[in-house]
């Protein structure tokens, strides 16, 4: 058989473990309460001096 030639015993085995996939196990969707933030209060230089800084301490 040639690489891409079509299978029918693999795609008939495919088929049936895709038919027997359990559905049942975790369907509730989480839901997720509470609040995002942050802050950007430093400007780019900053935030590039600091990393500057970080890489020179190695």
């Amino acid at each position: 058989m040639s690489m891409g030639a079509y299978d029918e015993d693999e795609h008939e085995r495919r088929e049936s473990k895709a038919a027997n996939v359990d559905t049942h196990t975790d369907d509730e969707r989480t839901e997720y309460r509470g609040s995002v933030s942050y802050d950007s209060g430093d400007s780019t230089e900053a935030l590039l001096d600091q990393f500057e800084r970080i890489k020179s301490d190695r």
